[in-house]
């Protein structure tokens, strides 16, 4: 999620100088020079710390999550510090020459990026060659993100298919990190173009100051670009985190840095205040901000706001300034490394669940975190340093050096391809298998097992189906049925019969109802009843608010509203519920937010009871750390047990709520999913989990039975 450019190096450690003073004369160049360095430039140490709270940011809140919930904000600090460096090289050359040499400076990105960057898309598109190492039915995901991120529009590969970043379930690719380094590359085609543009317009058409007019350019792009950002959170906020225009006012934040002399704070206490203001702003989003902030939206604007802080604070005085702090060997050690650290640490935690014995336990991520500095200095010193200033490339015109390229990037292209045509045919076979399996699945398989009478003898063997490396793909279709983020509309699906006088069920929770879809549709269509569903992302069918500020406890709250209101207003013979057990309540008003949970149930519940309409629903299923599968392709089912105290929740709030309820039904599979002890991945052949805590259609069909029978229970009421 970062820059860019910004690693090391000369140009990339050198600040803007002098940058409101016109130049009188305009030097005449080495011709192995780059325009951009017409004028003196000068090392800023703290930014290059500022890029090491950036990276750790990013690395710390992928390995603990739950640590550091706002860590995603490190990306934004670096499209600030890309904004005040590059435009301040292309300012320079301007001043200096009156153009910049377009072929020159992106040969220059190129030679600074791509060999790290596609060393590291060619490991992981080898890794996606191993069915060992990635799961089969991942494999058509993974290829395409691994092309999107070579050719750098990963992040409008993410947005056109509505990939979620801060709540992303499933599988993710090892590439998936890549977007931000799209984005930034397009932000090096488009910026220079932008600063020309204003530069012609002031020579040709208003016989201006060419700085002046490139200032007004870049500052109406920026809030043209916060305002369409705000909006479009607001409306789309999926895509909204990787489209372009959303961001480019972050990048805009730090070109005015560098275009206006003033910003550049030198007072020595507004340096002190402005420098530790920023950090302790960057902190605070770091640890406060969530999956479920609006963001990018308004709420970028702090961390946004607090990295140009410390890049306008420029007081060295003294050494407890945040300018000399950040100006520590350690931070710039890591500032230096941060561009290969970020390129490694997603792959590698991806990657290392399914390696064989390596496990979970904090010594094993700390040693990953560990293998993760090493590569990553390897990178920089045999990798970076060296192809940033090969001769091959730096002694011929610019246009050698973007074939080159060009060629490479093919070269990565054609070895992901390659990863799918050694997989294709086992792929094809996955699909077909899987379709058989829902149509026919054998006897006594899955929950049958447990449940079914007969079946307590049946001994499948090894056999694990779907199987490990094609469980993700076992899921509902009809996604559109399925409300995310901050979306608050109350999406109505119809399925089953249209016969007037069919019995009405209704569907409605969160991911936890979606994922019984599929085995709800088969059941309606078999018993001839008309299904209605309504799903909305971490968003059960609960009258009390979640304890999740801003506006996605708004939408949850505005959702459960508008389905209340449908629900209010047509007739049903029984609702479905089912939600996942960890879901933050607020606790305002109760004595802990698991009775408020009860309470809220109990209210939402009511609504239907009180017409005299039955409500069914279902203990939740355990929630793993981290999606079984990985372990269940390298080893034996038994040696991918859970505990049962570190995955099942106890004290589901559903439990509580059902308790004594009358035309209230509780299905509690507790006993399928785990023993006294321990909980299990796979349960009668079947594959029980798709991600670390949602069911594959497969294993949630054979509890139809008994999702059938308390359905036709309740209805006879």
């Amino acid at each position: 999620m970062h820059s860019a450019d910004s690693r090391s190096g000369a140009d990339s450690r050198s600040g803007p100088q002098n940058l409101g003073e016109p130049v009188a004369t305009r030097p005449r160049l080495r011709s192995d020079r780059s325009p951009e360095h017409a004028e003196p430039s000068r090392f800023l140490p703290h930014v290059q710390g500022l890029r090491a709270i950036a990276v750790l940011f990013v690395v710390l809140y992928h390995f603990w999550p739950a640590r550091l919930p706002g860590g995603y904000v490190g990306v934004d600090i670096f499209f600030v510090i890309s904004g005040f460096l590059i435009t301040g090289h292309l300012m320079r050359e301007l001043t200096a020459t009156g153009t910049v040499k377009l072929g020159q400076f992106w040969a220059r990105r190129a030679r600074r990026l791509l060999p790290a960057s596609l060393l590291v898309l060619l490991v992981c598109a080898l890794v996606a060659m191993s069915p060992y190492l990635t799961p089969t039915s991942a494999l058509p995901n993974e290829v395409q993100e691994i092309v999107a991120s070579t050719f750098y529009v990963q992040n409008w590969f993410l947005a056109f298919t509505s990939a979620d970043y801060l709540n992303h379930g499933g599988e993710p690719t090892t590439v998936q990190h890549y977007w931000s380094l799209s984005l930034e590359e397009q932000f090096y085609v488009v910026w220079p173009l932008l600063m020309l543009l204003a530069a012609w317009v002031a020579v040709k058409w208003i016989r201006g100051n060419v700085r002046r007019t490139v200032l007004i350019t870049l500052g109406a792009v920026s809030v043209a670009s916060f305002v369409f950002c705000v909006v479009f959170t607001l409306t789309n906020p999926a895509p909204a985190y990787f489209v372009t225009f959303t961001r480019m006012w972050q990048f805009g934040v730090g070109a005015m840095i560098a275009l206006v002399p003033m910003l550049r704070v030198r007072n020595r206490w507004l340096s002190f205040v402005l420098g530790w203001g920023g950090v302790l702003v960057l902190l605070f989003v770091a640890f406060r901000f969530d999956g479920q902030t609006p963001f990018p939206g308004y709420m970028a604007a702090l961390p946004t706001l607090g990295a140009a802080a410390i890049i306008a604070a420029s007081n060295t005085e003294r050494w407890w300034y945040p300018t000399r702090v950040l100006s520590l060997r350690p931070a710039q050690f890591i500032g230096d490394i941060s561009y290969s650290l970020y390129l490694w640490h997603w792959p590698l935690i991806v990657i290392a669940p399914s390696v064989p014995f390596w496990g979970l336990t904090i010594y094993h991520r700390v040693a990953l975190l560990g293998i993760c500095f090493v590569l990553a200095w390897l990178t920089k010193r045999f990798v970076e340093d060296p192809t940033r200033s090969w001769k091959v490339l730096t002694s011929r015109p610019a246009k050698v050096t973007l074939w080159t390229s060009l060629a490479a990037m093919l070269v990565v292209a054609l070895t992901a391809g390659g990863a799918w045509a050694v997989n294709a045919t086992t792929y094809r076979d996955g699909v077909t298998t899987l379709a058989q399996l829902r149509e026919d699945p054998p006897d006594c398989f899955g929950a049958a097992s447990v449940l079914e009478p007969g079946c307590e003898t049946t001994d499948f063997g090894d056999s694990i189906l779907p199987a490990p490396g094609f469980a993700g793909v076992d899921r509902p279709g009809d996604e559109q049925c399925f409300i995310q983020l901050n979306d608050s509309r109350a999406q109505q699906c119809d399925f089953g019969s249209d016969a007037p006088d069919a019995p009405r069920i209704a569907l409605v929770g969160d991911s936890h109802a979606f994922q019984l879809l599929s085995t709800m549709q088969r059941i309606a269509d078999a018993e001839g009843w008309h299904l209605t569903t309504y799903f909305k992302g971490a968003c059960p069918w609960n009258a009390t608010p979640l304890s999740t500020p801003g506006a996605f406890g708004d939408a949850c709250s505005d959702w459960r509203a508008g389905v209340q209101e449908s629900l209010d207003a047509q007739e049903f013979d029984a609702v479905f519920t089912a939600a996942i057990a960890t879901t933050p309540y607020s606790s305002a008003g109760y004595g802990s937010s698991y009775d408020a949970a009860v309470a809220g149930y109990r209210e939402a519940w009511s609504t239907m009871t009180d017409r005299g309409i039955p409500v069914v629903t279902v203990v939740d299923n355990p929630v793993w750390e981290t999606d079984p599968n990985k372990c269940l392709r390298t080893r034996d089912a038994t040696e991918c047990n859970g505990a049962r105290a570190d995955v099942l929740v106890d004290n589901d709030p559903l439990r509580g709520a059902a308790d004594g309820q009358d035309l209230v039904t509780l299905l509690d599979f507790t006993d399928v999913y785990c023993d006294d002890e321990v909980c299990a991945p796979v349960v009668g052949g079947a594959n029980i989990y798709r991600d670390q805590d949602h069911l594959t259609v497969t294993f949630a069909d054979s509890l139809a039975p008994q999702i059938t029978g308390a359905l036709r229970e309740a209805m006879t009421r």
